[in-house]
């Protein structure tokens, strides 16, 4: 049975019984379907009115969806002749961050990004997308290749946040977070990082130091998880859906606060729904982005990327 939503759940009912009714009409010979008909009028007004309104709360319920595309999905759609590379070359392999190489549109592209499961298993593999050290370390050995070799990067965010176990930590997760922000900083060649899923603190921030940066319509990209700022603001993770309201997290209050550059739509429902016509929708806004960076001389590049972190926010100078 698929995953559904607390506030999805006056949908599914509906379309129960619109599958009910065709039931009865096919094994008892009733034409019902002007009834038929008439429920599925109200199922379409049902959906376009509950998935208009989505709150910032429904918006974090989607994107932390179990069946939501991720990034091998994307990957598999998008890149030809991927090859995947493992290993950060100091400790170990980390499944949370995916990395290798392919060809985009025919031209040669690095592609990295998180990995999260969509069943226990593939959860404990890959440690529920939340990296260790040696998974940034992974991604920024094969964002300096891609330099060496002038191929644009293409970065998928999609992690609650950095893995903050003790090992992790004994590891030097912070130093390796810190070191992909700095590297990424100074990268002369394009970089195009889309907000896939969740994007939560420095754990996504560390692949998202994007020339670029895109949300897909129901993603989320904070500097704390609803949870976590309900928790250190009343004591109490269960006013997260509180919270949410307050932080402004969504594509489309990222928008707004000039942090993001463009939202790409999603499927009716979310991206789940038809991961085909997402895959399209991204492959859209990468093309124009792509396009956009490509005659940028590496001293162009670097100027227009300071330009775009240095207007994020506001500033008083003493």
């Amino acid at each position: 049975m698929k995953h559904i939503l607390e506030f999805e759940k006056p949908i599914y009912h509906l379309r129960e019984k619109i599958n009910e009714l065709r039931k009865i009409s096919m094994e008892s010979n009733i034409n019902l379907q002007e009834e038929i008909k008439t429920l599925e009028k109200r199922l379409a007004r049902l959906e376009k009115d509950i998935y208009s309104n989505l709150t910032p709360w429904n918006r974090v319920q989607i994107a932390r969806h179990q069946e939501r595309p991720t990034t091998l999905d994307y990957i598999h759609l998008l890149i030809d002749d991927f090859v995947e590379f493992h290993g950060d070359r100091y400790y170990g392999d980390d499944g949370a961050i995916v990395a290798g190489v392919g060809f985009y549109h025919n031209n040669p592209v690095t592609v990295i990004g998180h990995q999260r499961g969509k069943n226990t298993k593939e959860n404990i593999a890959r440690n529920f997308g939340m990296p260790h050290p040696e998974g940034y370390r992974k991604a920024i050995r094969h964002m300096k290749l891609s330099e060496k070799f002038r191929r644009p990067i293409i970065t998928f965010i999609d992690t609650k946040g950095a893995e903050p176990g003790k090992e992790a930590e004994e590891r030097g997760q912070s130093e390796a977070i810190a070191y992909n922000l700095k590297e990424m900083s100074g990268l002369k060649v394009p970089i195009i990082s889309i907000v896939i899923g969740e994007g939560g603190s420095g754990g996504a921030l560390a692949l998202g130091i994007g020339d670029h940066i895109h949300m897909l319509e129901n993603a989320t990209y904070s500097v704390i998880s609803p949870e976590g700022a309900a928790s250190i603001l009343w004591k109490d993770a269960s006013l997260a859906e509180k919270a949410a309201e307050s932080m402004r997290i969504t594509a489309q209050d990222l928008k707004e606060l000039g942090i993001i550059d463009e939202i790409i739509p999603e499927p009716l429902g979310g991206a789940h729904r038809n991961v085909e016509e997402q895959a399209k929708n991204i492959d859209q806004v990468l093309v124009k982005s792509l396009l956009h960076f490509a005659n940028f001389t590496p001293e162009q590049l670097l100027e227009q990327r300071w330009e775009k972190y240095k207007n994020i926010g506001k500033y008083l100078e003493l």
